[in-house]
């Protein structure tokens, strides 16, 4: 694909997402989606998740519990408000999405102001019952003079949602190792926290889908870039990494 070329489709997505910010409380499709792209339907849902690595579904549901992140921190608005603001007709069909998505309620997620005490990985007893293997190498970035801790996980897709099969916090980029991952294919996930006060600072990178097999070690680099529209969100509530219990 040219240099062109490329550039074109990526400006088409990031018409999409603007899109999408944009219309967050209305139920859009992706005809919607594709007239804002200036792309035929079937055109744009090829290009959108080849730059993108997810779906245009997919990404709007994460900017969706993005804005609520965002709205339970910011406002004193009600749950109930929130969930319809950001497109959902029912509020219990928001929370447990929200639950899902991050790990956390929403009125948990903003007593704890937008921080988990800890990411809980998958179900230990289910862990127990299943073969695992393992997963290492090394976290790269190109801008060696930035400091602060990179969390990574492994997930069944390319957003950072729900209970990683396995997680770690890095002191920064470098080598990792993963045990006890159970077998499967996941993607690994990367979010670096360059600046503890700016939470828009933020470097990520992934690759996948890693294949775990039984005993074995799957080795892996993953190569961080500054996050920009075209990232799908992170939605997992992460450690504060201002507090001292996160080198725990």
């Amino acid at each position: 694909m040219g240099v062109a070329v490329e550039g074109a489709i990526e400006k088409a997505a990031v018409r999409a997402i603007d899109y999408m910010r944009a219309h967050l409380g209305e139920q859009l499709t992706v005809d919607d989606m594709a007239r804002a792209a200036l792309f035929s339907k079937f055109h744009f849902s090829r290009t959108f998740q080849q730059v993108t690595g997810v779906s245009p579904g997919r990404f709007l549901s994460a900017l969706r519990i993005q804005r609520a992140k965002q709205l339970l921190l910011a406002t004193s608005m009600n749950v109930a408000d929130i969930s319809i603001q950001v497109g959902y007709a029912s509020v219990g069909t928001f929370s447990s999405r929200f639950s899902r998505s991050v790990g956390l309620s929403p009125t948990a997620f903003r007593r704890t102001g937008g921080y988990a005490i800890d990411v809980p990985t998958v179900d230990r007893m289910v862990l127990a019952r299943r073969m695992t293997g393992g997963a290492r190498g090394r976290i790269r970035a190109l801008d060696a003079g930035q400091s602060g801790p990179v969390f990574i996980g492994l997930f069944p897709e390319r957003i950072p949602e729900g209970r990683p099969a396995q997680c770690a916090v890095l002191d920064g980029p470098g080598e990792y190792r993963l045990d006890k991952v159970p077998v499967g294919a996941w993607y690994l996930l990367a979010h670096w926290m360059t600046d503890p006060d700016d939470p828009g600072a933020a470097w990520v990178g992934s690759c996948g889908p890693l294949v775990v097999r039984p005993g074995m070690v799957v080795e892996a680099d993953v190569q961080l870039d500054p996050m920009t529209s075209l990232h799908p969100p992170v939605l997992l509530a992460l450690l504060d990494i201002r507090q001292d219990a996160l080198a725990a």
